[in-house]
């Protein structure tokens, strides 16, 4: 591994990881900055597509939308794995998702096992998301 890789993979992690912040911040405008110009993003349970999106304008609204009323949002980014290809690379991150808000007159504490799987491309010199495919693999509710 060459340090050009090195500094590439750091720049992806840190990508990764400041989508999760900015969303925990519920900042999302700068958050879909973070992803190219038409990008994609679907949202599986499972085997289900729940949620299909194209370009930063249709990404921000529905994100906003999703997370209106959740008081507290708290992603915690574990393993991530990249191969990259010149401009071009793909990754893989595990992401456990933490959401506390009000159901129902309760307050509730949703947590999430999801797995992200994304294309990532380098445009004017820094890495963006081109496409993000969410597995929300497990889910588990309790009284927060």
């Amino acid at each position: 591994m060459n340090i050009e890789e090195i500094k590439d993979r750091l720049a992806l992690k840190e990508l990764v990881d400041r989508v999760s912040v900015l969303g925990d911040r519920k900042d999302f405008h700068a958050q879909v900055q973070l992803f190219t110009e038409n990008a994609i993003s679907e949202t599986f349970a499972g085997v289900n597509e729940i949620l299909k999106l194209k370009g930063r304008k249709e990404m921000e609204s529905a994100f906003e939308s999703f997370l209106s009323e959740i008081e507290i949002v708290y992603h915690f980014n574990g393993q991530q794995v990249v191969v990259i290809d010149g401009d071009a690379a793909t990754g893989t991150c595990y992401c456990l998702i933490t959401l506390i808000g009000d159901e129902g007159g309760k307050k509730l504490k949703t947590t999430i096992g999801a797995i992200y799987y994304d294309d990532y491309i380098r445009e004017e010199n820094r890495w963006l998301i081109a496409k993000r495919i969410g597995n929300f693999d497990w889910q588990e509710k309790t009284e927060a």
